[in-house]
């Protein structure tokens, strides 16, 4: 779908044709546990840039009664994860049953504060689970400009090390979800992409939906609410 427009009207309906289409739609942590057998697709959000379009996502899924995974970035300079408005989104989203996971940074932290990663991941989980009151089971490596690789840092170390159940990206038996799955994404902010067991689907732009209708098992789908809008892309955040 080359000319799909990303506003929320059309992220809804892209959601209710999934539903039409008989898959399951359920968080990253309930995959981990479920480890369902009939079509599903795992709704992950990223919170890259904008906490305050979360709502317009939250709306959304409490509209067609569907689940999701958001994960958050700590050391974002474009929110406060912990300001007043951005624990009350927080708060909500954990009241509507939703997961929530950390968008790690924790190589650019290392590097740019001379700390070991170690420390700071286990520090940021910390005051994370202790701020929001919930354990966190998941991590998605943040993907930046910086040039520096957050996923470089599990190279030789598991989740369990860190007594969280999956890093988003992980080729772990218990989650490994990226690598036998159809994982398709809006982060080129103007088309879908996709990749199939890890490798890239060239010249696809088919939307969720569109990849649904071809009754794969297993779509990993992950959207940013910075991408869509009501009217038009250059809408403030």
């Amino acid at each position: 779908m080359k000319n799909f427009n990303f506003t929320f009207k059309n992220l809804k309906e892209e959601y209710k044709k999934i539903l039409k289409l008989n898959y399951q739609v359920m968080t990253c942590n309930d995959y981990v546990n479920k480890k369902p057998k009939k079509k599903t697709l795992v709704n992950r959000i990223d919170v890259d840039f904008s906490i305050n379009k979360v709502l317009d996502i939250l709306e959304i899924f409490r509209s067609i009664k569907i689940k999701g995974t958001f994960f958050f970035r700590m050391h974002a300079s474009e929110y406060n994860l912990f300001s007043f408005e951005s624990y009350r989104i927080i708060k909500k989203i954990l009241k509507e049953g939703h997961e929530i996971g950390y968008h790690s940074e924790v190589m650019e932290q290392s590097i740019i504060w001379g700390e070991d990663p170690v420390k700071c991941l286990k520090r940021d989980i910390e005051i994370l689970e202790k701020i929001i009151g919930v354990k966190i089971n998941g991590i998605a490596s943040h993907g930046s400009l910086s040039g520096i690789n957050n996923l470089d840092f599990w190279n030789k170390r598991l989740p369990s090390d860190f007594d969280i159940s999956y890093e988003a990206y992980d080729k772990s038996k218990n989650f490994g979800l990226f690598w036998k799955s159809i994982y398709v994404s809006d982060s080129n902010w103007n088309h879908w992409k996709s990749y199939k067991n890890g490798k890239i689907m060239k010249n696809c732009q088919k939307s969720p939906s569109e990849l649904c209708k071809e009754n794969h098992n297993l779509i990993y789908l992950t959207i940013h609410p910075e991408t869509y809008y009501n009217q038009h892309f250059h809408e403030e955040q």
